[in-house]
């Protein structure tokens, strides 16, 4: 089980740290990632990490401002997000393929019918 929270409504250029606890099993057996879905828009993957890859950031706009770590001894994966803007208003979500060996890149083209999600916390960016 994937359990999101942290999200919320902030100013521009505001920071939140998103966290996402699982229980069941380890994420650090797999790769783990951070996605996010705007209203009318499909979901897309930001920032995936994995114990032999490290982090991976997807859509140019959140390299430099957002920061995906884990924490193995909590079992907690987390997403920094710093100089918040309101495109990234959506729903955020993790997820992991559940899949060894423990790789990025088939978890960045999850969809919402496979793999194993949390189930999202909201983030709001507006003045």
């Amino acid at each position: 089980q994937l359990v999101e929270s942290g999200g919320g409504s902030v100013q521009p250029g505001g920071s939140l740290t998103l966290s996402c606890a699982a229980s069941g099993f380890r994420l650090d057996y797999y790769a783990n990632a951070w996605f996010r879905q705007a209203p009318g828009k499909e979901r897309e993957a930001v920032s995936c990490i994995s114990g032999t890859e490290g982090p991976t950031y997807y859509p140019d706009s959140v390299k430099g401002r957002f920061t995906i770590s884990r924490d193995n001894s909590k079992n907690i994966l987390y997403l920094q997000m710093n100089n918040l803007k309101p495109e990234d208003t959506a729903v955020y979500y993790c997820g992991t393929d559940g899949v060894f060996p423990a790789r990025c890149a088939p978890v960045a083209t999850m969809t919402p019918e496979t793999g194993y999600w949390g189930q999202g916390t909201q983030v709001t960016v507006s003045s």
